[in-house]
């Protein structure tokens, strides 16, 4: 047996011992992810021991070197836990903005002891992340932000707002764009710093989206007290950063294109509610529409796959990302007009137990901001355009 082999079947074992039973089962709604943070209200004792055990490994980000609680494990390594967890359909331990933005760009940018400070507690699912980036004048301009924090010797005293906020109400921490300069062009003098929203002068308001849900906030910050030793990389080089931690962002929004609705092919669901003609589905327009539409998400999957090695071994993601993102909002959005075609008029029902109060609907409508979030699909062109195509501008 092979060392890989061998730590495929310890990872088996383990998984048999400690991956609780409720946990083996995709997620059935929103309310079935496990977010973490200090006010974190976890829905079941599994779930709570199933994200305790996973941190104890360092699973929960697997290749994340151990000094800093990771898991330590090499690309080949990581990927034999991946499918290990997959085989049993085990949910992931923890969402985390922490895991999938934050946390890479401190490993590259932040000072040691940023890196002790914050990557242990994301590890381990104790802190909630937010994201200070849009403002309401600078969106898809993100650089001409306007959101100031002035210089007090040890410390900034930040004044501003930020908009689209995800789940600001409920991020113990947040990452943030500010500009510590405006002596300089647009680009530069912005700094990227952390603070704890706990901190006095920081309030949010929620956005009432038109699926009736409100993911989003505004966030405003009032004489908000940061410490300089709160910044990552150096003062006035935040867009680096910045830039970086967007090609992780946008990764993690093209995933959305790749999952399954109760971990449920679209396929499965049609031959529920449509029934089948001598086992094929009856309509061919949407088989035909069906088939295509996975065989798209097949090629998204293995196309990150084969980026993702390309990163571990050294090869920048770069452009490519604003590539996936475009896509993997597109294929999601596809994916939603499918399961609103299936369901026919079914699927306009918007409340009531049978509907999930109008979970379809609605869900349908909020993938219409995934075009939006991120940078929106127009931006992400223009780059793939630019940087990939080496189109003229």
């Amino acid at each position: 047996m092979s060392e890989l082999d061998q730590f495929r079947q310890e990872v088996r074992e383990w998984l048999e011992a400690n991956c609780p039973q409720s946990m083996r089962s995709p997620y059935q709604s929103e309310a079935d992810a496990c977010w973490g943070g200090r006010n974190y209200q976890f829905q079941s004792d599994d779930q709570r021991l199933w994200l305790e055990r996973m941190a104890s490994k360092g699973w929960t980000v697997p290749t994340w070197p151990a000094e800093y609680g990771g898991g330590g494990l090499d690309r080949e390594h990581a990927k034999v836990l991946k499918e290990e967890l997959a085989r049993i359909h085990a949910r992931p331990a923890l969402e985390s903005f922490g895991i999938s933005m934050l946390g890479p760009a401190l490993l590259k940018f932040g000072s040691e002891e940023l890196k002790q400070q914050h990557l242990p507690p994301i590890v381990r699912g104790e802190i909630r992340w937010a994201q200070g980036y849009s403002e309401p004048n600078a969106g898809s301009d993100l650089a001409s932000l306007a959101a100031r924090a002035d210089d007090h010797g040890d410390h900034f005293i930040l004044n501003g707002s930020k908009v689209w906020t995800s789940y600001g109400d409920l991020g113990d921490w947040m990452f943030c764009l500010v500009r510590t300069n405006f002596e300089v062009p647009k680009h530069q003098g912005i700094s990227f710093v952390l603070f704890d929203m706990a901190t006095p002068g920081v309030s949010t308001r929620p956005i009432k989206l038109i699926s009736g849900k409100s993911p989003f906030t505004e966030t405003f910050f009032e004489n908000v007290r940061v410490e300089k030793d709160q910044v990552v990389g150096e003062i006035n080089q935040g867009w680096t950063v910045a830039k970086y931690l967007l090609t992780h962002e946008r990764e993690m929004i093209a995933g959305s294109g790749l999952s399954r609705v109760g971990g449920t092919p679209i396929s499965q669901l049609a031959l529920r509610a449509l029934g089948t003609e001598n086992e094929i589905l009856s309509n061919p327009m949407l088989r035909a529409d069906i088939a295509q539409f996975e065989m798209d998400g097949r090629c998204l999957a293995l196309t990150i796959e084969r980026a993702r090695d390309e990163v571990k071994a050294g090869v920048s993601l770069g452009a490519t990302a604003s590539l996936f993102k475009y896509y993997g909002t597109e294929l999601n959005k596809r994916r939603y007009e499918l399961l609103m075609a299936i369901n026919g008029s079914d699927a306009l029902d918007w409340e009531g137990g049978e509907s999930q109060d109008g979970l379809r609907p609605k869900t349908w409508l909020r993938t219409k901001g995934n075009s939006i979030e991120g940078g929106t699909s127009e931006i992400q062109l223009n780059v793939v355009a630019k940087r990939i195509l080496g189109l003229p501008g």
